[in-house]
């Protein structure tokens, strides 16, 4: 079945968006890449703006519901190393190039305070997501863990973009791994 105006014109952007920047990337290029006219954007989406919220709403949808699928495919115990795993598989399908969070943070901090703070919130979002598997883990005990964790997913999502993922995505389960071992060990 063929996609609706409205998912090919989200796909479109989002893939431009990512390669170019939104604000490199203009609604004519849009529109011409996504092989619609002017008017059927506009028809789903009020303004440039609206669509670049589509466009992130929707791909931190996706990307929560790969955490949430490993997260409950993981053996008890394992939920917070799943969501790492999880990660580091989004990055190398979908974000070798940095992630697009922290670059609509970056282009938006001081044009769109609504835009900045959608991307803001899926990280946040992230975080919280860090700290419920920590705590269903039994990790809960060492105070911070998430937070590093958080942090060295975040670094990953900048390194893939300069070393090469395999190599960006070994080192962060690495240093998770250091870090979950450390918090397991001081809970003895």
């Amino acid at each position: 079945m063929p996609a609706s105006k409205r998912d090919q014109l989200l796909a479109t952007a989002e893939r431009l968006f990512y390669e170019q920047g939104f604000h490199a990337t203009g609604i004519d290029r849009i529109v011409a890449a996504a092989g619609v006219v002017r008017m059927t954007l506009y028809n789903h989406f009020a303004s440039k703006e609206a669509l670049v919220a589509a466009v992130l709403t929707a791909r931190h949808r996706r990307f929560i519901a790969s955490l949430e699928a490993a997260m409950a495919a993981a053996v008890p115990g394992q939920e917070t190393l799943a969501l790492i795993e999880a990660h580091g598989d989004w990055l190398r399908r979908h974000s070798q190039h940095g992630c697009i969070m922290a670059k609509a943070m970056g282009e938006f901090a001081e044009h769109s305070a609504e835009l900045h703070a959608l991307a803001a919130a899926a990280k946040a979002d992230l975080l919280a997501r860090l700290e419920a598997a920590v705590a269903r883990d039994g990790l809960n005990h060492s105070p911070g863990l998430a937070r590093r964790l958080f942090m060295v997913l975040e670094g990953s999502n900048t390194a893939v973009a300069l070393l090469d993922t395999a190599t960006a995505l070994a080192d962060t389960r690495e240093l998770a791994d250091t870090l979950i071992t450390t918090a397991r060990s001081d809970a003895r």
